[in-house]
């Protein structure tokens, strides 16, 4: 069944899928490419006659991270820097306003693309009578560049600021509300969210965001990667800032020398968990002018809900992929790595040993350094950011997701991303990652649900879950896994010893 809808760049034409009207592969900027390589997004310049919508567009260029097969499948769709593209799925085409959901995907600013298979938007938008948008934009080194002597900087955040701009334009002529946006992402997509929180360009374009385990990287100030650019530079053996000769290169070079020295940061993190990633947003004078909590306790971010969650094993993704030396530990090492993230890492290590004994968890060096690591740089920021919104804007709750996974024996437990399959309704697709059966297919039915009823109103509850706002005092949070319920104060003695230090 064929229909076409008229939106401010021209006609277009979709698919009809299980009584879902579904567009794939509309852009909502000119292609970043010649001229425009390594510009802020411009405007489309249009076309004439009918542009069919069905097929999903170019992903951005990138390269695949080894390893996480079982949760990432892989690049779905070809590359290429012409990706600033959208998909969109809504149960009609009409005047109705439904509460709209924008996906901006995760994978350390490096991976992924609207268009993952595991991000697909049929369930949400099926489900919860909401229009699902998904997106791309540009990563690595086409959109993080960041050289603090370019004149723009921030691109794969400004093609995010121009993919919500075009949800604003034109989301009523796909039966969504232009006022009731929520935007949601994971890992760096959770990162994307604080991040456009603290953008003045991004204010007014949603209502509502869903911060789902914010990567373990601040945004870094613009004087930090000054070296990071230089380095880039001498790999491609061009002049610093030489722009003219950046965009003559071929992209797969470009490619190459940021992929050589990011995965030199990629090897740091696997092998101790402490680096960090080189590609993030930074704040600088453009897009992001000051760190997002300062923008959050200032109140000018009052006017947006925030629901914030981690998943009670964080870091346990990124120990499957330690070196065997890294992963044996013991009592005196794991001490010595604390003693360099806080002023007492003896007093760290008995307090996360008391309490996870006390609880009957596994308190082996291991499980204790990946637990204060996983803490300190994810879990912890989020309840800060939980802390200072609940005061500011009063309009915040909190999650935990506790699911645990059951590939590799166990060993994953709870880790970084397990939420994903059961967002999306997408679990069939990641069974060996998250297992099967009646209580995983009812734990993403009573996701989903909290999350469209966010998307509608700004409250998660719903009949069979009723939530309660975050208090910042004592903590509340939902807990999403196979005992769903409130708690308080959830593993407040270990987290309680990064006072004053993050």
């Amino acid at each position: 069944m064929a229909a076409i809808v008229e939106t401010t760049l021209g006609t277009i034409e979709r698919s009809f899928e299980s009584e879902l009207n579904v567009f794939r592969g509309i852009p909502f900027a000119a292609a970043p490419v010649g001229d425009l390589r390594f510009r802020a997004p411009q405007p489309h310049p249009g076309w004439d006659g009918v542009r069919d919508a069905t097929e999903f567009g170019p992903i951005a260029i990138q390269r695949t991270l080894e390893g996480m097969d079982f949760l990432f499948t892989g690049v779905p769709h070809p590359q290429s820097e012409d990706c600033l593209f959208l998909n969109v799925w809504t149960p009609a085409v009409d005047d109705a306003t439904r509460p709209v959901m924008v996906w901006i995907p995760g994978g350390a600013f490096i991976v992924g693309s609207g268009s993952d298979p595991m991000y697909r938007g049929a369930n949400l938008s099926a489900r919860g009578d909401v229009v699902m948008v998904t997106i791309n934009y540009r990563l690595g080194v086409f959109g993080f560049l960041n050289d603090p002597d370019l004149d723009e900087i921030n691109l794969g955040i400004r093609d995010q600021i121009a993919a919500l701009r075009w949800v604003r334009d034109n989301v009523d002529r796909f039966g969504g509300d232009p006022g009731n946006v929520t935007i949601f992402g994971e890992s760096s997509g959770g990162h994307n969210m604080t991040t456009l929180l603290a953008a003045p360009a991004a204010v007014g374009l949603f209502k509502r965001t869903i911060v789902q385990s914010r990567d373990p990287h601040y945004p870094r100030h613009i004087e930090t990667t000054r070296s990071v650019a230089q380095r880039v530079y001498s790999e491609l053996g061009v002049v610093p800032r030489d722009l003219d000769a950046m965009r003559a290169l071929p992209a797969s070079v470009l490619l190459e020398a940021w992929c050589a020295y990011e995965y030199e940061f990629l090897a740091q993190f696997a092998g101790d968990l402490t680096g960090e990633l080189m590609t993030c947003p930074i704040v600088d004078d453009q897009v992001m002018p000051e760190y997002p909590l300062e923008v959050v306790r200032s109140g000018r971010a009052a006017g947006v809900d925030v629901m914030i969650g981690v998943t009670d094993d964080e870091f346990k993704l990124f120990a499957v992929g330690m070196a065997d030396e890294a992963i044996d530990v013991d009592e005196a090492s794991v001490v010595a790595r604390l003693d360099a993230l806080h002023d007492d890492g003896r007093r760290v290590y008995d307090i996360y040993r008391a309490a996870r004994e006390a609880r009957g968890e596994p308190s082996d060096p291991q499980e204790i350094l990946i637990a204060a690591l996983a803490d300190r740089a994810t879990v912890v920021p989020a309840q800060r950011i939980a802390d200072t919104d609940a005061v500011s804007a009063g309009r915040t709750y909190a999650y935990l997701f506790d699911w645990k996974s059951p590939l590799f024996d166990g060993t994953l437990g709870a880790c970084h991303a397990i939420d994903i399959p059961f967002t999306f309704g997408t679990q069939a697709r990641a069974a060996e990652f998250v297992g099967t059966g009646p209580e995983v297919d009812a734990l993403a039915e009573a996701v989903m649900d909290a999350w469209i009823a966010f998307a509608r109103s700004g409250d998660p509850s719903t009949e069979s879950l009723p939530w309660e706002r975050y208090d910042p005092v004592e903590r509340t949070q939902m807990m999403l896994g196979p005992n769903r319920r409130v708690e308080q104060s959830w593993r407040a003695a270990e987290r309680a010893v990064w006072d004053g230090v993050v």
